[in-house]
């Protein structure tokens, strides 16, 4: 674990084959090994199911990924996960996002960088996160029509993912682990 970090439980579960195998993954596919893996670590059984969920989430395709990748980050923004801001931005970028895209999703309101369906989708999952949840009839209208209804069905459970993602690590105190630090070029390059 990082000095300063905050996590609330050990980063250092126990050394079994699958906390090594997932720590190897980790740090071949993100070059860090993840703190809420880490964390889950400590349960083998959910932690297994954890990855096969995600296994599973990442075939989804009904619903463009670029505003997947909003929505998520919409809900963590909502939510205040730093760890899922920090790793939602370098993952969406290393997908092809338009970095000004998920950059704008705090300042969704005023900013020029999202076009209408893309404000209404944070806007949405904005509205999904929040408690009490604030959708109303007419956004899911709008979507609907927009999107159809299996990619309106996907994004509504991708926000619902994204919250029991950011829920779990602010619980646990995870935080940022300094993966959008990775993201961009330096000033000059």
């Amino acid at each position: 674990m990082t000095a300063g970090r905050t996590a609330r439980i050990p980063l250092d579960p126990p050394r079994t084959l699958l906390t090594r195998v997932v720590d190897w993954y980790s740090r071949r596919t993100y070059g860090a090994s993840l703190d809420p893996a880490a964390a889950m670590g400590h349960h083998p059984r959910l932690l297994l199911t954890e990855l096969r969920h995600e296994q599973a989430l990442a075939r989804w395709d009904r619903l463009d990924p670029t505003l997947k990748a909003l929505a998520v980050m919409s809900s963590a923004v909502t939510i205040g996960c730093s760890w899922c801001v920090d790793f939602g931005y370098w993952v969406s970028t290393q997908d092809g996002v338009d970095a000004a895209k998920v950059r704008a999703v705090p300042a969704w309101r005023t900013s020029d960088a999202l076009t209408d369906l893309e404000r209404r989708v944070v806007e949405y999952a904005e509205a999904v996160s929040v408690t009490p949840p604030a959708v109303t009839d007419g956004m899911v209208a709008d979507l609907r029509r927009d999107l159809g209804d299996a990619a309106l069905v996907e994004l509504t459970m991708m926000v619902a993912v994204e919250n029991t993602r950011s829920r779990f690590n602010a619980a646990m105190g995870l935080t940022s682990q300094g993966f959008r630090d990775r993201c961009e070029l330096p000033a000059g390059a």
